[in-house]
């Protein structure tokens, strides 16, 4: 099984952080062994010179048969043995030791087939070197943690204007067109803007189209019913002035069809428009089912397995609930159950269920579900019934799902709030 990493290591902040801190170790690193280098160089350098200053004044004593120089001999038993045997073989070098548990710089050359050798004391040299080392680390460490809460800081600032831009762009999602991010770099256009500004500004004025397309919409549909009611009511008035027949009977129901039709495109558009006024009051859940039964005329049983109190919109709630059980009768096959538990109210039919992509994004209007349905040509999403439910089961606060029930046909599934304990 793959190892999964924490959430959080994918945010860009850590990303950036960890980037940061290996920017700053690697340039500490290469930075820090340049100094030592060329400090140690220079100094071994200095201590190797005086080094090879001392033996040759120890070289000119021993040749004149005078005493050698302190920490000067033949042969010494510190002596580096690789020291040794460059001197026995008739050459000069240095290298660096102890003597008396001391740093030291020792030198030597060829005396007579043996090593004539010198000390300088390497301690201050030494010092100095690992003092520098401890400076390189801790100045490192610093400006390791100095970079780091400052690009920290600047991270921050950028991902919290994307979050920012990432929350209202969730929201339009969500329907709120209204929202803005409104970066104030956006605002003057003598100021340079970065990226996150390109994309908040782009993000504002596609949904400053988007509304303005829906917007237009809407008008265009509210016109439309408007327009359409005047001649709808003189065309009813007239065809009941028609003479009986079968004929008179087709053009009266298309005539009240085509009415119907204008009053759900003008109640829809009043949802999209989000100007529903909502009048809420404390309703008893399973005599409001009742009566939407009742008032449907259709053969639907009522089952109340937990009744309660709902603080609701009546009339909107009978709407969803009467939209429902009459899709259900109109595109499912009986029996036909609406059931009361607690504040959940379903509507099941027995029919071949909600097609796939009602279920999975909700209904869509004047779309059929009939290639779904099994040679009956008839399916759940048949025009505005089931959004005008979704619509209206939105602006009281309730959730309305499509689902399959668990031994077919079709379930919907109204969840309403409760109210407040004591309210």
């Amino acid at each position: 099984m793959r190892h999964r990493l924490p959430a959080w290591t994918a945010s860009l902040t850590w990303k950036a952080a960890c980037f940061i801190v290996i920017m700053c170790c690697s340039l500490a690193a290469v930075l820090g062994a340049l100094v030592h280098v060329e400090v140690t160089r220079q100094t071994v350098g200095t201590a190797r010179d005086k080094a090879l200053e001392k033996l040759r004044d120890a070289s000119r004593a021993y040749e004149a048969g005078e005493a050698l120089p302190p920490d000067s001999g033949l042969d010494p038993t510190e002596l580096p043995p690789s020291l040794r045997e460059l001197a026995v073989g008739g050459r000069q070098g240095t290298v660096v030791g102890t003597h008396d548990d001391r740093p030291t710089m020792w030198a030597a050359g060829p005396a007579d087939g043996r090593a004539l050798a010198t000390a300088v004391d390497y301690s201050q040299s030494a010092r100095t070197i690992s003092g520098l080392d401890h400076a390189i680390t801790g100045s490192s460490l610093l400006a390791i943690g100095g970079t780091l809460l400052v690009g920290a800081f600047a991270v921050r600032r950028v991902t919290r204007r994307l979050h920012q831009t990432a929350t209202v762009a969730r929201r339009i999602t969500q329907g709120d067109l209204d929202a803005r991010v409104g970066d104030p770099r956006t605002r003057d256009p003598a100021r340079h803007q970065d990226e996150v500004a390109t994309v908040a500004g782009a993000l504002d004025t596609m949904a400053g189209s988007l509304q303005a397309k829906l917007m237009s919409e809407q008008r265009f549909t509210a016109d439309v019913a408007h327009e359409l009611r005047t001649p709808l009511t003189g065309l009813q008035a007239a065809s009941e002035l028609l003479p009986e027949g079968r004929a008179t009977e087709l053009v009266q129901e298309r005539v009240r069809t085509m009415r119907q039709l204008t009053e759900d495109l003008l109640e829809i558009s009043r949802l999209d428009s989000g100007s529903e006024a909502v009048e809420t009051d404390l309703h008893q859940l399973a005599r409001l089912a009742g009566r939407v039964v009742r008032a449907s005329g259709t053969d639907t049983e009522v089952v109340v397995v937990r009744d309660a109190h709902v603080e609701t919109d009546r009339r909107r709630l009978e709407r969803v609930l009467g939209n429902l059980v009459a899709n259900a009768h109109k595109h499912g096959r009986a029996p036909v159950v609406l059931t009361v538990d607690g504040p959940v109210v379903t509507v099941r039919d027995h029919g071949d269920g909600y097609p796939d992509y009602l279920i999975a994004h909700g209904p869509q209007r004047f779309r059929s579900g009939s290639d779904s349905r099994s040679g009956k040509g008839k399916g759940h999403g048949l025009g505005l019934g089931l959004t005008i439910a979704v619509g209206q089961a939105r602006v009281i606060g309730a959730r309305l799902e499509f689902r399959r029930g668990a031994e077919g046909g079709a379930l919907a599934v109204v969840t309403l709030p409760l109210p407040w304990p004591g309210g």
